[in-house]
């Protein structure tokens, strides 16, 4: 990692604070993290995240590891989805100069990264489906969503999405966590 990518992550960290105001860097040392950045609080996919998010949350918790959400648009209508999926307790930063998002480089998708055939693909069993339905534009469309692992080392994990309809393993991405807290 370059040291300039180090640096801007280091900062973002001490800059980015909770709805409760703590910051990035304190619940880093405290324990791990997995940062989920979303999209928009229309996007299915992101609505779908939150969904596996909350099936997984007690085997991330279990593991030790801390959820939190990471968006960069409209705070009321996030609120109402984290609601919406149980997940009001989770700590959550808004974002919406996309700091964070850019010191973990998370970059600003590609036309057929947002609409190309495996996004088209995926959106009926993503959306409708199971009901995650899709709402109004909330935030920068383009903005390509992520999942981090981090602790007071830096980055232990990371998904970042080649397309909007990419979808991470939450438990394998806290595996390891998961293995050491039972001393295998």
């Amino acid at each position: 990692m370059a040291q300039t990518q180090l640096q801007d992550i280091v900062q973002a960290l001490e800059g980015a604070r909770t709805q409760s105001g703590q910051t990035l860097a304190a619940l880093s040392e405290a324990s791990p993290v997995l940062l989920q950045f979303l999209r928009h609080a229309g996007c299915s996919f992101c609505r779908e995240a939150l969904g596996d998010v909350a099936r997984n949350r007690g085997a991330i918790e279990t593991a030790g590891v801390r959820i939190v959400l990471v968006h960069m648009g409209d705070s009321e209508a996030i609120e109402k989805l984290i609601e919406r999926y149980g997940l009001a307790g989770l700590d959550r930063i808004c974002d919406p100069d996309r700091k964070l998002y850019r010191a973990f480089g998370l970059k600003r998708g590609r036309l057929w990264q947002l609409f190309g055939p495996k996004v088209l693909w995926r959106a009926l069993p993503a959306g409708v489906l199971p009901r995650h339905g899709i709402g109004r534009i909330t935030a920068d469309s383009f903005q390509m969503p992520g999942l981090f692992l981090i602790d007071e080392s830096g980055i232990l994990r990371r998904f970042r999405h080649r397309s909007a309809a990419d979808r991470p393993d939450y438990a394998g991405i806290c595996a390891d966590q998961v293995k050491s807290r039972m001393g295998l």
